[in-house]
C-alpha cells in the first residue's frame, strides 16, 4: 500500500499553531486505528528538543512524541542545510555523474526521496511501516526561506498521487470592531496557489468562533467548499484534537485520503477507540473546574516561554493525572537574589510572594552563572520550609550546591562551569567533554539510569517501579527476563532484589564531582541513581522531605499526555497532597493506557 502524506502549511504569521494542528491531526488518526503515525518536520525553529538519538531538533517534534506515543530520530527533522550538505557530499562522491547540480531538480528531489525514506521507518509499538506520515513545513509559505520546500512538497504531490496527499493550510482570521476580516485569508491562500499547492482544508484560527458569513466568504473567495473552511478559535492545546472531530475532519481525512482502503485491525480499532476516550475524559482538568495546584518556575530564560515548553507540558500532564488544573508561575532567578532587593525591590518582593505562596518549587536546565545565587536561594527555601523541589539537569546542581554550603562545611562550594578557580568545586566539567565548542560538547540522547543498593527509601524509585521501564532490547520468547512495555519496548522484570534501571534522555556538559560524594553521603545527601559505571551522579533524593528531587537527565523529554513523566508526576503529587494516592495505583498509567493515544 502506497505511503499515505498530511500536509500542515502555515501563513500570515508565524507561531500560528501548525505544530498543535499536526499533532492533533495524528491523535485522530490513531483514533480510528492505523497502526502508525509518523510525523516530519521541516524547517525548524524554537526550543531544543532531544531525541533517544541525541538528535537536538525542533520543539514540535516534542508536541508529536508527547501527543501521538512515538519515538522520533534526528532524520525526522529535515533542514535546508541537511539538504545541500547531501546533495554537496552526492556530487562529491560522482553521484551526479558530472551534471550541473542544480535546486530543480537534484535538492528537491533528494527532498523527495529524504521524505519518502524516513517516512518507512517504524516509530511506535508495532515496530511496522507508518500507515501514514505528517509533514509540518515550518515558518510562513511564501517566505525565501521556504520556497526549496514548497516546490518539493508540490513535486511530492503529484508523485503520491491525489488520493494519497492531504494538505491542511493553517491562517489567521483576525477582528475589529467587531468583524471578522477575511482578506488576510485571501492574500494568503493566493500567495500557497503561487507556490503550486491547493489546501484540501483551510484551518482558520481566530479569537472567537467563525460566523457562517465569514466561513461562505472565505470559501467562496479561496475556491472551497464550506465544509472545508474550519474554524479554529482559542482552546486549550489539548482539546484541539476533540474540536476538530467535532468539525467533521475524521470524515473528510478517510474521503480524501482513502483510508478505508486500509486494512485496519479491529483491535486496533477498538483500542483507538477506547483510548480516545480516556484522552477526552482526561483533558477535562483543562477546563478550568478543577481545583489549582501553584508550581513556580525558578528561570533565567522566562521572558521567552518556547524555552522552557518541555516543562511546561510536563507539569501539564502531572496536573492532569492529579485532576489539578496548573497554574505555573515562570519567575526570573535573578529577581530571587539579594542585589535585586536594592534594585528592583518591588520584582524582589513579587518574585519572594510567590516562592512562599507555592506548592512547589522546579529549578529547570540552563547554562551560565547568571541568576543562579536566586536559584540556590530558592532550593534552600523549598529544602527548609519543606516544600515539594525537583531540580533538572542544573536544578539538581543547583540543590548539591545549596546543601554542600550549608550542611556539608563547603561555605564556599561552587560549579565549575561558574568559577573555575573555586575552592570546593562540587560540580565539574565531564572529563570526555571538550571544553572548546559550546555547541557540540554535551552528553546527548536516552543513557541509563541504575538506582542503587541505598535507594529502597526513595519515593521517585518507589514510581518508577510501579511501571516496567524503558530499554532498547530486542524481544525474544525464550528470555523469560523480559516484558513488552506499554509503548512496545522491551524492560528488565522488576525484582525486589535487583534495583531497576531507567533511561531517560540526557543534555548537559557538568556533573557531580565524585570525589565530593562520600562527603555528601555522610551529611546526608545520598545519590540513589548513577550511571552505569557508577562514578556519574545521575539522581540525589533526600529521606525527611515530602519531595526534594534532583536529576542530571531531562525527564521533560518522554513526558506523555496520557502517562506522564515518573519526577514531574511525583513533584506535582506532593505539591497537590495526593503522592501516597499515585504510589498506591499500579503502573503509573491512567485506566491502562500508557504513553499517549
Amino acid at each position: 500500500m502506497a505511503m499515505k502524506y498530511l500536509l500542515v502549511s502555515g501563513g500570515v504569521m508565524s507561531g500560528i499553531g501548525k505544530g498543535t494542528t499536526a499533532s492533533s491531526l495524528g491523535v485522530l488518526l490513531k483514533s480510528i486505528g492505523l497502526k502508525e503515525v509518523t510525523t516530519i518536520k521541516i524547517d525548524p525553529h524554537g526550543e531544543c528538543f532531544v531525541l533517544d538519538d541525541g538528535g537536538e531538533v525542533d520543539l514540535d517534534l516534542g508536541n508529536y512524541e508527547r501527543y501521538l506515543n512515538i519515538t522520533l530520530t534526528r532524520d525526522h527533522n529535515i533542514t535546508t542545510g541537511k539538504l545541500y550538505l547531501h546533495a554537496i557530499e552526492r556530487e562529491r562522491q560522482g553521484g551526479y555523474l558530472g551534471k550541473t547540480v542544480q535546486i530543480v531538480p537534484h535538492v528537491t528531489d533528494a527532498f523527495q526521496d529524504w521524505i519518502e525514506r524516513v517516512a518507512q521507518i517504524p516509530v511506535d509499538s508495532t515496530q511496522e511501516r507508518p500507515d501514514i506520515c505528517i509533514i509540518e513545513l515550518g515558518g510562513t509559505v511564501g517566505d525565501i526561506d521556504s520556497r526549496l520546500f514548497t516546490e518539493a512538497l508540490r513535486r511530492l504531490r503529484l508523485r503520491a498521487g491525489s488520493s494519497s496527499f492531504f494538505h491542511c493550510h493553517v491562517s489567521r482570521i483576525f477582528e475589529t470592531s467587531d468583524e471578522q476580516k477575511t482578506k488576510p485569508v485571501q492574500t494568503d491562500i493566493r500567495e500557497v496557489r503561487s507556490e503550486g499547492l491547493s489546501p484540501d482544508i483551510i484551518a482558520c484560527r481566530c479569537s472567537k468562533p467563525l460566523r457562517k458569513s465569514t466561513i461562505d466568504k472565505v470559501a467562496e473567495y479561496c475556491q472551497v467548499k464550506p465544509e472545508e473552511v474550519i474554524g479554529v478559535h482559542n482552546v486549550s492545546t489539548y482539546h484541539v484534537p476533540a474540536f476538530l472531530e467535532r468539525r467533521g475532519l475524521i470524515p473528510l481525512l478517510k474521503k480524501v485520503l482513502d483510508l478505508d482502503s486500509l486494512s485496519i485491525s479491529p483491535s486496533l480499532v477498538s483500542s483507538g477507540a477506547e483510548a480516545w476516550e480516556t484522552w477526552k475524559n482526561l483533558t477535562k482538568t483543562q477546563e478550568g473546574a478543577c481545583e489549582k495546584v501553584k508550581i513556580c518556575l525558578i528561570g533565567k530564560y522566562t521572558s521567552l516561554r518556547d524555552a522552557y515548553l518541555s516543562v511546561e507540558k510536563s507539569l501539564e500532564h502531572a496536573s492532569m493525572r492529579c485532576g489539578r488544573e496548573l497554574d505555573i508561575i515562570f519567575l526570573n532567578s535573578c529577581d530571587l537574589e539579594l542585589q535585586s532587593q536594592s534594585e528592583e525591590p518591588a520584582a524582589f518582593d513579587k518574585a519572594w510572594h510567590h516562592i512562599r505562596t507555592a506548592a512547589g518549587i522546579l529549578v529547570p536546565g540552563g547554562f551560565g552563572e547568571r541568576g543562579t545565587g536566586g536559584m540556590v536561594a530558592a532550593a534552600k527555601w523549598a529544602r527548609e520550609k519543606k516544600v515539594p523541589y525537583l531540580g533538572i539537569c542544573l536544578g539538581m546542581q543547583i540543590a548539591v550546591i545549596e546543601y554542600c554550603r550549608a550542611l556539608c562545611g563547603l561555605p564556599l562550594a561552587q560549579s565549575e562551569e561558574f568559577d573555575e578557580s573555586a575552592k570546593d568545586k562540587v560540580i565539574i566539567n565531564m572529563p570526555e567533554v571538550s571544553r572548546t565548542p559550546t555547541g557540540a560538547g554535551m552528553r546527548l540522547g536516552l543513557r541509563n539510569t541504575t538506582f542503587q543498593e541505598n535507594s529502597g527509601f526513595s519515593k521517585l524509585r518507589a514510581l518508577y517501579e510501579a511501571k516496567v521501564v524503558r530499554t532498547k532490547k530486542v524481544p525474544t520468547d525464550s528470555d523469560p527476563t523480559t516484558i513488552a512495555t506499554a509503548d512496545g519496548e522491551v524492560a528488565s522484570r522488576i525484582s525486589p532484589s535487583q534495583p531497576p534501571v531507567i533511561s531517560e534522555r540526557h543534555r548537559h556538559r557538568y556533573e557531580v564531582n565524585p570525589e565530593y560524594v562520600l562527603l555528601m553521603a555522610s551529611h546526608g545527601l545520598d545519590f540513589i541513581g548513577k550511571d552505569e559505571s557508577g562514578e556519574r551522579m545521575e539522581i540525589m533524593e533526600l529521606k525527611d522531605h515530602p519531595w526534594f528531587v534532583g536529576v542530571q537527565y531531562h525527564p521533560e523529554y518522554l513526558s506523555r499526555v496520557l502517562r506522564p513523566s515518573m519526577p514531574y508526576l511525583g513533584f506535582v503529587a506532593a505539591a497537590t497532597g495526593c503522592l501516597d494516592k499515585i504510589m498506591a495505583e499500579s503502573n503509573g498509567m491512567v485506566d491502562g493506557y500508557a504513553n499517549g493515544i
